[in-house]
């Protein structure tokens, strides 16, 4: 039976963990406020939900995790699965799962469990780290989600969550020798790879994700596709140092003049570049690099492995989709339809967030403590 610890030490909570949380997610409730009403009741709703998610989350002991550990990975390609079965088709994507009114998109969760999975199963194999017949395995392990959600197709979460779990992987001790002859095959191999997708007659991607490559190389070649893009960089030009102001309806605005299509999820930032200036992005960035440190810092202040690779996990999922999400928006990446962590509009993402870092809290109450924790 799961039960509520009451014994922590609430001077080890970290409020600034959650204060910068609950401000970054009001600053985006506001933005999906400018862009459509309707969206911000949904996103408010969202917040209130994550909030009691993550605290309740936060007082629970993540060692419980590990007996379940195995549960948990069932649990994550049970719902890709379905998503591939039975998933709601939207925009040439099935990544949703419709019960009723509810829409649930199970790759953000797993995000989560995934890295929940990953740091039982590195803290579990620390004396194999280096040894590349558990690399092999634990890649292959991984290997299955990733494939299911690159089904969908998803090709940026996929990548996303190969990210997170390199870091963790570099985080748990992986020796520099294996990194460097990985970085030798891997480098080369990317840039194979993009070679081959961006041929004509290429067939590794959809067509969709060949127009958007295209489309941010040439950019004037494929003016079609690429406008989302050009619009959003001078949307955020346009802005200026203090912005035009939250909720403006100046017929010169670019969101006012529909020129982005669904500014509230991947291209946020544009809607607060226009509106909030430099300076509103800036509070935005540092905000989410609060959340990031905070992480990180909880994680270096744990002796379990298993915890310190859970906040480093989170704090590579936070830093790797801000990354790609404000360079889409400023064209420094093709379009990849990731959101902007706790800003972007997106119930589940949102919740999933506030979940892991539920997780990071309960982490930051048993640093210190002798053992595992319980």
């Amino acid at each position: 039976m799961i039960k509520i610890r009451t014994d922590y030490e609430l001077k080890k909570y970290d409020f600034l963990l959650i204060i910068g949380t609950v401000i970054l997610s009001v600053i985006g409730v506001l933005l999906i406020g400018s862009v459509n009403p309707a969206y911000q009741r949904r996103q408010i709703a969202g917040i209130a939900l994550g909030i009691v998610v993550m605290l309740s989350c936060s007082f629970l002991d993540y060692h419980l995790t590990e007996r379940y550990i195995w549960a948990i990975y069932g649990t994550s390609l049970v719902l890709l699965l379905s998503v591939t079965l039975t998933g709601a088709i939207s925009g040439g994507a099935a990544r949703w799962i419709e019960i009723g009114p509810l829409r649930f998109q199970p790759s953000e969760l797993t995000k989560i469990l995934l890295i929940v999975f990953w740091a039982w199963l590195l803290e579990q194999n620390q004396n194999k780290m280096n040894q590349p017949v558990f690399i092999l395995c634990a890649l292959s392990a991984l290997s299955l989600p990733m494939a299911l959600i690159l089904e969908q197709p998803d090709l940026s979460t996929t990548i996303i969550v190969g990210w997170v779990a390199v870091c963790m992987l570099y985080m748990a001790g992986l020796g520099s020798r294996i990194i460097t002859r990985a970085l030798a095959i891997g480098v080369p191999s990317g840039g194979l790879f993009l070679f081959l997708v961006t041929r004509p007659e290429q067939r590794i991607l959809n067509a969709y994700q060949y127009r958007r490559i295209m489309s941010w190389l040439a950019p004037g070649e494929w003016a079609q596709e690429s406008y989302q893009q050009r619009y959003s960089i001078i949307a955020v030009g346009s802005g200026g140092l203090f912005g035009k102001g939250l909720g403006n309806d100046s017929p010169l605005s670019v969101k006012e003049g529909n020129f982005l299509p669904e500014p509230h999820t991947d291209f946020i930032m544009a809607v607060a570049g226009e509106e909030l200036g430099f300076a509103g992005c800036l509070v935005i960035i540092l905000l989410l690099g609060l959340i990031i440190f905070e992480c990180i810092r909880t994680g270096n202040r744990t002796d379990n492995m298993a915890g310190r690779l859970i906040c480093f996990g989170m704090a590579a999922l936070i830093a790797g989709q801000s990354f790609v999400n404000l360079s889409v928006v400023t064209g420094l990446m093709p379009n990849t339809g990731l959101t902007l962590p706790f800003v972007s509009y997106g119930l589940t993402s949102l919740v999933s967030l506030y979940l892991g870092l539920g997780l990071v809290l309960n982490v930051s109450l048993q640093r210190g403590e002798i053992g595992n924790g319980r």
